[in-house]
């Protein structure tokens, strides 16, 4: 007789799903200087590459999308992870540019894959469970990301190579992979009217678009520190080279923290109100920075923004789930989308502007965009009240 997990043990199993996907894409991009170095590349392809790893990754939410759609989304969780894990191992081998921009955008599908079944997954298991799972889940994939920068460090110190790392963390997404698929959630949603029909899909891009915005702008912070706040550290602010990446360590710290927190908190405040405080401190952070030109201030706007970017994210696609029960799926995929529109903007502006204004006025770029998303709070307290149809589940 199969043994049937229980609610719990699916949550663990997406949870290391989290970390493997937090794994693999920290040691991916704590190898890009091995990789630069061995492949011979310079600084402008590897932004050509980074944009069309991105490009991919979104072409792998659509592709969660469609097999959730047809076989449910733990296929494509699983899926997806073999992808990353295979395309992580032949990364650690020296190949001809096209063959390793070739895996490294296969290595972009299997993440966009993973990315959005994983969030499908989460929300799934939270209904099983009746309470709220996301921030938890997330904070896996940050703990792991911590791991993974550890892992790297001692790999390399140790003389075994970046390679190793990363090849370890392909190894372990196969194995989380093949072990754990029959663990995860089974269910996929299907709306239904009263009568049992296929329920209308109106509504479902109101949610989208209410949800992706606070997706986008919490990726746009996150991305902007992410990419530039030992940069600005360092060239900006004159801090050593032990010093300069003390900001991004702050960021991921708080992140954690508010991610372990979270589950406790946004039940009791409610998701809008916990949404507004997290973008008030978001932008309070950014405009710190900016604010205050000393190292220290710098550090705690990077934490304080940390704060409100762990929350954000894990309340806006729980969200999307609780909005629209009948179509989570297939509404999660699309916001999982601006993830990465929010991710290059944050990247890529902050970086052209960083010549002509300067890196510490381009921090009020975040800023801006977060205040800005705070009229979306309005319509996300009425999401709760007018669900987008209801939830059918079906194995």
């Amino acid at each position: 007789m199969e043994i049937v997990p229980s609610g719990g043990a699916r949550a663990r199993w997406i949870g290391a799903g989290y970390a493997a996907q937090g794994l693999g894409y920290a040691a991916v991009v704590t190898a890009l200087p091995m990789f630069k170095e061995r492949q011979g590349f310079d600084d402008a392809l590897v932004s050509v590459i980074l944009l069309l790893v991105v490009v991919a990754a979104a072409g792998g939410s659509l592709v969660a999308d469609a097999v959730a759609a047809r076989w449910g989304s733990r296929y494509a969780l699983a899926g997806g992870l073999v992808a990353v894990g295979i395309a992580l191992g032949l990364t650690t081998f020296r190949s001809p540019t096209i063959v390793f921009v070739a895996v490294l955008m296969a290595y972009g599908v299997g993440l966009g894959t993973v990315d959005a079944s994983l969030s499908m997954q989460g929300v799934l298991v939270q209904a099983r469970l009746g309470r709220s799972v996301m921030n938890r889940l997330f904070a896996a994939y940050t703990a792991a990301a911590f791991a993974a920068a550890l892992l790297m460090s001692a790999f390399v110190a140790s003389g075994a190579g970046a390679g190793v790392a990363v090849g370890t963390a392909g190894a372990f997404a196969v194995v989380v992979a093949l072990t754990g698929w029959r663990a995860y959630e089974p269910a996929r949603t299907v709306p239904q009217d009263l009568a049992g029909h296929p329920g209308p899909r109106d509504g479902t891009r109101r949610v989208v678009l209410i949800c992706g915005a606070l997706v986008f702008t919490a990726f746009l912070a996150d991305s902007a520190v992410s990419t530039w706040s030992s940069v600005y550290l360092h060239d900006s602010l004159h801090a050593v080279d032990s010093v300069a990446p003390l900001g991004y360590a702050a960021y991921q710290v708080a992140v954690l923290v508010s991610r372990l927190v979270g589950d406790h908190v946004v039940p009791r405040t409610g998701r809008a109100p916990a949404a507004t405080a997290a973008l008030l401190a978001c932008a309070a952070g950014c405009g710190l920075v900016t604010a205050v030109p000393s190292v220290a201030a710098a550090v705690a706007g990077f934490a304080l923004t940390g704060a409100g970017v762990g929350v954000l994210v894990p309340l806006a696609f729980s969200a999307a789930g609780h909005a629209a029960p009948g179509r989570s799926d297939e509404v999660i995929a699309r916001v999982n989308l601006f993830n990465y529109g929010g991710a290059l903007v944050g990247a890529v502006l902050l970086g052209l502007l960083s010549e002509p204004i300067g890196l510490r006025a381009a921090f009020l770029i975040p800023a801006a965009g977060l205040l800005l998303t705070l009229p979306v709070i309005r319509p996300l307290r009425s999401l709760a009240a007018n669900p987008a149809g209801q939830p059918s589940l079906r194995p």
